[in-house]
């Protein structure tokens, strides 16, 4: 039986994983101190203060597993002039808060957990990953490639080549106008963390109790 179990433990371990539609974040007003929970789907934009933000994918592990959640998100921040700036794009770690955080001078955004991966079409089965002494080569197939060869530059003829062209510039010279942005989506939520509420559209969260 100990020796069964020691070459378990010795094997590679696979770490699958779940595939949640939804993640759940928690953000904080460095100003006031307040703190709200909100959640957002996944490639769904959701506004907190002056930050949209997009979850494009949310793992968590099954139950009796190590547990690991992550998410990886992007954020974009809406200057006075109304224009975004993208400020992270990265995974982040709800067991490390701090491992990978936004940095803003006035807003905190942290994940806490992803949620509703229950279905099996959601479990993402990794397989085992293949010992190191695998994956390197021997020292035999090393010796048995041929040398690389130095190449030759080719000369360029500029009595034949093409004339270059700006890249705004059409057959007739004329300059080409810039291509018309798609416009943007519109954040499915909106979170502001302060009793004033929002700057501008949306309506104001306040998860304290209502009389």
């Amino acid at each position: 039986m100990a020796l069964a179990v020691s070459a378990m433990l010795s094997g590679p371990v696979s770490a699958d994983k779940l595939k949640n539609p939804t993640a759940v974040f928690a953000g904080l007003d460095k100003i006031t101190g307040r703190i709200i929970a909100f959640e957002a789907s996944v490639d769904e934009t959701v506004q907190f203060g002056s930050l949209q933000l997009t979850a494009r994918v949310c793992y968590s592990r099954p139950v009796g597993d190590v547990p690991q959640t992550t998410t990886f998100l992007e954020v974009e921040e809406i200057g006075t002039d109304n224009q975004f700036k993208k400020i992270f794009a990265g995974w982040m770690f709800a067991a490390s808060p701090g491992l990978n955080a936004i940095e803003h001078p006035v807003y905190d955004v942290w994940l806490t957990e992803c949620k509703g991966g229950r279905d099996p079409q959601d479990r993402i089965v990794t397989p085992p990953e293949p010992d190191d002494v695998d994956d390197v080569p021997s020292p035999t197939a090393e010796a048995k490639k041929p040398p690389k060869t130095a190449e030759t530059p080719k000369r360029r003829d500029s009595a034949t080549s093409a004339p270059l062209r700006l890249p705004d510039a059409t057959a007739g010279g004329a300059p080409v106008p810039p291509s018309a942005q798609a416009p943007r989506a519109q954040p499915r939520q909106s979170f502001f963390p302060t009793n004033a509420g929002p700057a501008r559209g949306g309506a104001a969260y306040d998860p304290g109790p209502k009389n």
